[in-house]
């Protein structure tokens, strides 16, 4: 069962950001900020932000993209993100950086 924007219980979040060409350093150093303006602003748990640089093993030639491991405090944290300028401001600074972006929500099966 997948969380949703009114769920009380903490939302475990993995975000794929595939960087244009030329952009993966730059990319890196703002996904490094992302996770403490979050905990700044109380919209994450106390569960530790991982952040590392990854590749497919299947497409070596596709180049090297960041992966972001966090968790919401809730389900309504993501909407109050949306509404916050020190998140914004991370958030829209990394566009220009990104070619592709994924937002995975996990949820344990066991």
């Amino acid at each position: 069962m997948s969380r949703t924007s009114d769920s009380k219980d903490p939302v475990h979040r993995l975000v794929i950001y595939r960087p244009r060409a030329g952009s993966l350093a730059a990319l890196e150093a703002l996904v490094k900020q992302h996770g403490p303006v979050l905990r700044r602003i109380g919209l994450i748990t106390e569960d530790p932000v991982r952040v590392y640089r990854a590749t497919d093993l299947r497409k070596p030639d596709a180049g090297a993209f960041v992966v972001e491991e966090f968790v919401w405090r809730d389900g309504a944290a993501a909407d109050v993100a949306h509404q916050t300028p020190e998140v914004m401001a991370v958030w829209e600074t990394m566009g220009p950086h990104l070619e592709d972006m994924t937002l995975i929500t996990l949820d344990a099966i066991g």
